[in-house]
């Protein structure tokens, strides 16, 4: 699954699953464009210079702030829209607007405002691929947890309506559903849980770099569960 001479943008890139994601795909031989909110988050998970690396902070809930990352990137091959969050919540008749807000704006605008500014040079180009992360929870709701469910739910048809609109033109777009991910702040959260039941990011990200390949071609509008034992 080579991915030389192709620009691949990964969003969230300071993350445990943006840094797994980055590894994966410059192991292919990829050129990376990282965003995240804080260059310094940025510097941090990907220290010294490379000339393989652009590092671009950017506030991707921003339509315009999102733009402009992508004016820094250049042409775009493969964008992993990986940005996003989870919080529990209360019940859906006690959430209050602020939260479905956050839970919309992290995990929902974030994919429409890259997707918005991203696509246009793919159609230029006739070929790409988008991989979203949804999650499991986006497929049915659960109690306290709705206004996740309903932001991923809504990552899960936008994957589909884009797919729908973009594989004539020879874009694919995909989107990975995982269940629990193991990282720091997950062992913290649940520390009577065995983390060896859960999705490791390595793992989650080469189902990523797979679905940007050329090998996945023919792969349109896929909801994947990535779930480990989980």
């Amino acid at each position: 699954m080579g991915m030389q001479g192709k620009t691949v943008m990964i969003t969230g890139a300071a993350g445990s699953l943006g840094r797994a994601v980055a590894e994966a795909f410059q192991a292919a031989g990829a050129t990376l464009a990282l965003v995240d909110l804080q260059l310094d988050a940025l510097q941090k998970a990907y220290p010294g210079n490379d000339p393989r690396r652009k590092l671009l902070p950017a506030n991707l809930t921003d339509a315009d702030s999102a733009a402009q990352a992508v004016k820094q990137a250049g042409r775009v091959d493969a964008l992993c829209n990986i940005a996003g969050g989870f919080t529990m919540g209360t019940p859906v008749h006690a959430t209050p607007a602020e939260d479905w807000k956050k839970m919309w704006d992290i995990n929902a605008a974030t994919l429409l405002n890259m997707v918005q500014a991203v696509v246009p040079g793919m159609i230029a180009q006739g070929r790409g691929s988008i991989v979203n992360v949804g999650a499991g929870a986006g497929q049915k709701g659960a109690a306290l947890m709705g206004a996740y469910s309903v932001s991923k739910s809504a990552v899960i048809r936008m994957t589909e309506a884009m797919s729908g609109e973009l594989r004539e033109q020879g874009i694919n777009v995909n989107c990975v559903l995982p269940s629990i991910i193991d990282t720091p702040p997950n062992r913290a959260a649940m520390p009577d849980v065995d983390p060896g039941k859960w999705v490791a990011p390595r793992d989650l990200a080469n189902v990523i770099l797979f679905l940007c390949s050329d090998d996945a071609r023919a792969v349109h509008g896929a909801a994947l569960p990535v779930v480990g034992l989980s």
